[in-house]
């Protein structure tokens, strides 16, 4: 299920962003049940605003792109050890690239004291490994789903400043603030004691994992399965970092209703860049958001938290009508996100939106860019 993004893994359709919003497939991976008001507001407000203040946001349309991108996707799944090895030196580079535009992997502080960096799926370890060069003496606690359930065998050089755990982050209950199972619940003996001290604290907290065709889970997740993973790394993440700390996420399509929310989320508490690799993400909806200077403590931050976890709990034991409930109890209103937030949108959009339209003019299925 969760390992670090190798770029393969992104569904990489390529729609028109109107036809973004009539898709099941939608922010961060999610293919799970939506507010359908929400996705209209979305569709009716976000994307036309878009189209009318950025000259570099475009949509494209070419069924070529996803015949492509499933074949990325297939080898993905099914790489073998040279394609493993190549995977983790590409994190290396991604991560390399991602620096040497943001600074974000060079951690500074007043103390001496070590740099704690936290992965939450770090297979096959490339980004981490990056991280860690940036920050000599760091220490690193670092996730990732075992290779049993169909996780990525990590590359990291073994080393006494990294402690790697191998099981599945969205069974986290403890940590997740549910003590008691309900009985019968078909994960019931899969859920995870504690993994997290109460006063744990990281300096960076790297956050870009994603599902895992081949790992087999249960029925009741297939739906909510890249929500749970996305909302358990937003939570945790944020709830142990150190105020003043830097989280990196890997993100999609920026139109999508859900990925402006979050944007608009972290920018109240948070210095917010975007930032997409050439290397690996330059023709895909992927792209990094980098947050730092977090107030983790904040009032905002605590409450983004609380609602991550909301999530999470609702996802994991409700029904298909609490998790739609759930998911309609939206704080924020279209209108007022764009009324707020809409220039810093366009301006820090403009430039993923070039990068991709570059190399989609260049990709093997494009013929033509309308």
């Amino acid at each position: 299920m969760y390992t670090r993004d190798t770029t393969k893994a992104d569904a990489g359709v390529l729609t028109s962003p109107e036809d973004h919003f009539k898709s099941p497939q939608f922010v961060m991976g999610h293919g799970d049940l939506r507010d359908e008001s929400n996705r209209g507001y979305a569709s009716q407000f976000i994307v036309p605003y878009l189209l009318k203040n950025s000259s570099d946001f475009r949509g494209w349309q070419n069924p070529q792109g996803n015949k492509y991108f499933r074949v990325q996707r297939r080898e993905a799944d099914e790489c073998d050890e040279r394609t493993a090895i190549f995977f983790y030196k590409l994190m290396m580079k991604i991560a390399e690239e991602l620096h040497q535009s943001t600074t974000a992997l060079t951690i500074q502080q007043a103390c001496p004291c070590p740099i704690n960096i936290l992965d939450m799926c770090m297979a096959p370890g490339g980004f981490l490994k990056t991280a860690l060069n940036k920050n000599p003496g760091s220490r690193a606690l670092a996730f990732s789903l075992p290779i049993t359930c169909g996780g990525h065998r990590s590359r990291l050089p073994k080393s006494p400043s990294i402690e790697l755990r191998f099981l599945d982050i969205t069974l986290l209950a403890t940590d997740m603030g549910v003590e008691q199972i309900p009985q019968g619940h078909s994960d019931a003996k899969n859920f995870l004691p504690r993994q997290f001290e109460s006063n744990q604290l990281f300096e960076l907290a790297i956050c870009d994992g994603q599902v895992l065709r081949k790992h087999e889970r249960a029925a009741y997740r297939e739906v909510r399965e890249a929500r749970r993973l996305t909302v358990t790394q937003l939570s945790l993440g944020l709830q142990f970092l150190r105020p003043g700390g830097t989280m990196i996420l890997l993100l999609h399509k920026l139109e999508a209703w859900d990925t402006v929310t979050l944007v608009y989320t972290f920018s109240q508490f948070s210095s917010v860049q975007l930032f997409k690799p050439k290397s690996g993400h330059a023709k895909r909806s992927s792209f990094y958001m980098v947050a730092t200077g977090i107030q983790s403590q904040s009032d905002k931050a605590l409450r983004a938290i609380n609602r991550w976890k909301r999530i999470w709990r609702v996802a994991t034991f409700g029904s298909d009508d609490e998790y739609r409930e759930e998911l309609r109890k939206e704080d924020l209103q279209v209108e007022t996100v764009i009324e707020r937030f809409g220039q810093e949108l366009v301006a820090l959009g403009n430039e993923i939106w070039k990068v991709q339209a570059n190399a989609l003019k260049k990709a093997p299925f494009v013929k033509s860019i309308v």
